[in-house]
């Protein structure tokens, strides 16, 4: 497949300015989450976000993928505002523009493999032999080609996921965002993810945000970060 330019490179894919979080507690007080969080992912870069449990790391994840408003900040992806748009523009900037995979891959279990990938272009009105044609291409590229009819109960826990990775790439986004993609893998299945996921960042030049516990993931991005009370700062990682 060839890379995909989604603008010039210089523009970053995802800027995020001042972003903070927050909401209002059981107790009635506000829960402050996020911070002043800065971030700029441009093409062909892989940001890692490292922190403790409970630190914020998915809510800053659903409030750059347009899945949760931020209180405060401005956040663009691919050059467009995300901020203060109405609820079906943003459902559009993420059909369009951002791919998501998360811990559990959440694939419909009915649908075979190229039917999970060519579903959302397919909801997106593209005609069924332009997404199959698309799907084939991607589950090829994550190494399903031979795959392509069995359904995720017949696909080993990586090959469900390395579908999801396809899914997410379906639309040919500008971002792909990922909430723990490796977590609910072994060791070897998730090392194999990891070098699908720097190899999509790099030929295929999309930006990407992964949240991760995984040290190995973290050492194969560009830029690592660690989120801790609400601020998100530059921090180092080995691999392990």
């Amino acid at each position: 497949m060839s890379s995909s330019v989604h603008v010039a490179d210089e523009t970053p894919l995802l800027e995020a300015r001042g972003v903070t979080r927050s909401y209002v507690g059981g107790d009635g007080n506000l829960l402050h989450v996020l911070r002043g969080v800065d971030l700029t992912v441009r093409a062909g870069e892989m940001a890692a976000i490292v922190g403790e449990s409970g630190s914020g790391k998915s809510t800053l994840l659903h409030v750059l993928g347009a899945l949760d408003r931020p209180s405060e900040g401005t956040i663009a992806i691919a050059g467009q505002s995300i901020v203060g748009q109405p609820d079906d523009v943003l459902a559009g900037i993420r059909n369009r523009r951002i791919g998501f995979v998360f811990q559990f891959h959440h694939l419909l279990r009915e649908f075979s493999a190229l039917e999970n990938v060519s579903f959302p272009l397919r909801l997106a009105g593209e005609s069924p032999k332009v997404a199959d044609a698309r799907a084939r291409d991607l589950l090829g590229r994550v190494g399903l080609g031979s795959r392509l009819d069995h359904r995720p109960g017949e696909l080993s826990g990586g090959e469900q996921q390395r579908t999801a990775v396809a899914r997410a790439l379906a639309a040919n986004p500008a971002m792909v965002l990922a909430d723990e993609p490796s977590g609910n893998l072994d060791h070897g299945t998730g090392e194999r993810l990891h070098d699908l996921l720097a190899e999509v960042v790099r030929d295929l030049r999309v930006g990407m945000v992964v949240v991760t516990h995984n040290r190995s993931l973290a050492a194969r991005a560009s830029q690592v970060y660690k989120l801790d009370d609400g601020h998100l700062a530059p921090t180092t990682v080995e691999g392990s």
